[in-house]
């Protein structure tokens, strides 16, 4: 094994203030806890990397509530747009697992997002809307920007890795969302294909059954630690990229890695440098 560079070694120790390390059983810093870390060795297997998206790859917070926000003075409305980003978010869980519980057929995302939508546009008084400004809100999650470091690791990634979307997101949903930002996946591949939402183990299994290999070949990045949880548990290796502004500067977002997480990172352009791209 190659000795670490003075760059690596300056980023591990960065990745340490989020409760990562880099290298199994090596401590970067005094008093800092050691993470379940895989050593670089045990990596290589690595075929394809997967990736939570909203939220993970994209900022759906600051790009929906801008949406809601414009609509709103278009209308002469007053709203909190970001509460009203929350709330529709918030619904994210609860309607996916009446799809889950059986409680609905299989029903795509773009509907389950209207389903909340029809509700808090009553909840949150934003009336006189056309059926069509309701549609293309609606279509918002199709618009959602980047990262800034998004675009840039991804792009390195692919140059040594099949990437590809692992979303709850449905495939014109993740289509369009690609072109909007620019994201340069190889495939697409989520929910949708497995008819079933994360974390049912059914969509990360269905990763490796579509790109013909093991699931150890595969590595879920995520910034939420649930997904990465979900992941490992069906043998996928997992990295972890926090995001931090993700809920706004008032949430609690995941920041700290944990013990099912492979190997941690800043962002994408740190992932890609700590598999040697």
């Amino acid at each position: 094994m190659t000795t670490m560079s003075r760059r690596d070694f300056v980023r591990a120790g960065f990745a340490t203030m989020v409760g990562a390390e880099f290298g199994a059983g090596r401590a970067l810093a005094a008093g800092v806890a050691q993470s379940a870390v895989r050593s670089p060795m045990e990596l290589t297997a690595v075929k394809a990397l997967v990736f939570d998206t909203f939220g993970t790859v994209v900022d759906w917070r600051t790009s929906v509530s801008q949406e809601v926000a414009q609509l709103a003075t278009k209308k002469g409305l007053k709203v909190d747009a970001e509460k009203f980003a929350d709330a529709w978010r918030a619904g994210y869980g609860p309607s996916m697992n009446r799809v889950r519980t059986g409680e609905l057929p299989w029903t795509k995302l773009d509907v389950l997002h209207r389903m909340i939508l029809d509700k808090i546009i009553v909840d949150f008084g934003m009336k006189g809307l056309s059926e069509d400004e309701i549609s293309t809100l609606n279509h918002a999650w199709h618009r959602l920007r980047p990262w800034p470091d998004s675009v840039s690791g991804l792009t390195r990634l692919k140059t040594r890795f099949i990437i590809a979307p692992l979303s709850n997101g449905n495939l014109s949903l993740m289509t369009d969302l690609a072109k909007f930002a620019g994201l340069p996946w190889d495939c697409i591949l989520g929910a949708e294909l497995a008819r079933h939402y994360k974390p049912d183990p059914e969509v990360y299994r269905s990763a490796a059954e579509f790109l013909d290999l093991k699931v150890g070949d595969i590595m879920m990045v995520a910034a939420h630690l649930g997904d990465l949880k979900a992941a490992k548990g069906v043998g996928l290796k997992t990295a972890f990229v926090p995001r931090p502004l993700e809920l706004g500067p008032q949430g609690k977002p995941d920041l700290k890695a944990d013990a099912t997480v492979d190997l941690p990172a800043t962002d994408f352009n740190d992932l890609a440098s700590r598999l040697g791209v």
